[in-house]
């Protein structure tokens, strides 16, 4: 909460406005509006448009945009229009598609509720991993087939005793889902270039190069950025790698993947996937993924949802409250992060 010498921040929502009172509830609202001047019944959803007067005139006196999703790029034109800003506090996770040179040329400080929306992600992924382990989507649909009981040998290569999980990528989901991890009798494999051995063993995981940790694993989770570096990072040759039987989790952007290649995998029953995202999103009609028996396939639900949404808002009055006690935000998004951070 704000000291007593704490002073308001003038603040406006940037963002497409049916977010707004699912990140900000009333409780919360009301708490946000003890430190900031912003008012919720005026929502910018596109700073650019500073030809607009109403927004012009917002954001001529805002020293903070609460942006959310709906939220455009933040370019020059907006920053012209904005003398006064000092401060852009992100309701949802990564920025790179909102920043860009002339904000961070400018100094102006950057705060994302990444690490908020990343433990619903890891929570689904963990989910998910205890779920294959057992084989449950299979054997849920067998004994809808069937409606009969299972017979030893139906079950011996089920269970999640001494599984190998392969995480790619030590992201804020990658590294929350290694905290969620630690509990369980698994051998848990990383990969990530920026992760040294050191660090790796701290998070409780083996350090792998890519092509050992897709041989190694009985579960491979991704969690890495969608960068040019890393679009088909799980291409035909990588695909093909993974144990017969294994399974390929995405929760993170479907670029990452080679979907043709891993349809092929999919249809010829070698391999099993759980995937939250795909490329392109949704799958195009006749897509083998909407029907695949071992494809379990979810629409982008990981992510922070219904009641989940307030956890990000409630990061942002934080570093409302922060910023108002002249403090730094907490959640500081630094322009090296976004070369490696989810």
């Amino acid at each position: 909460m704000p000291s007593a010498e704490a002073q308001q921040v003038r603040a406006v929502f940037a963002m497409d406005p049916v977010h707004l009172p699912r990140l900000f509830p009333p409780r919360l609202m009301e708490r946000l509006r003890r430190t900031a001047d912003a008012d919720p019944g005026v929502v910018v959803r596109d700073p650019s448009r500073v030809g607009d007067p109403a927004v012009a005139e917002r954001l001529a006196h805002a020293e903070v945009l609460i942006t959310g999703w709906g939220c455009p790029h933040l370019g020059a034109g907006t920053l012209t229009a904005a003398p006064r800003l000092r401060a852009v506090l992100h309701a949802a996770g990564s920025v790179r598609a909102l920043v860009g040179a002339e904000l961070w040329d400018r100094g102006i400080a950057v705060s994302s509720a990444a690490a908020a929306n990343a433990l619903p992600v890891a929570e689904y992924t963990l989910g998910m991993i205890l779920l294959a382990g057992k084989d449950a989507f299979a054997l849920r649909e067998r004994y809808r087939a069937t409606r009969s009981p299972l017979s030893p040998a139906e079950t011996a290569g089920v269970g999640n005793h001494g599984r190998r999980i392969g995480v790619i990528g030590a992201s804020r989901v990658g590294r929350r889902l290694l905290e969620l991890l630690r509990p369980f009798d698994f051998e848990v494999l990383l990969h990530d270039p920026y992760v040294d051995d050191a660090e790796a063993a701290a998070l409780g995981a083996e350090p792998l190069a890519l092509e050992e940790l897709l041989r190694r694993s009985d579960i491979v989770t991704l969690h890495a950025p969608d960068l040019p570096g890393t679009r088909r990072l799980l291409d035909g040759p990588r695909l093909a790698l993974i144990r017969d039987g294994g399974v390929l989790i995405n929760t993170s952007r479907g670029a990452l993947v080679d979907h043709d290649a891993l349809t092929r995998e999919l249809v010829s029953g070698r391999l099993r996937a759980v995937l939250d995202v795909t490329e392109p999103e949704p799958p195009p009609a006749g897509s083998p993924l909407l029907t695949l028996p071992n494809v379990f396939l979810t629409p982008h639900i990981a992510g922070s949802l219904g009641n989940e949404l307030e956890r990000l808002g409630l990061t942002v009055a934080e570093e409302l409250e922060r910023l108002a006690a002249g403090l730094p935000p907490a959640h500081l998004v630094r322009r090296a992060d976004l070369t490696r951070v989810a």
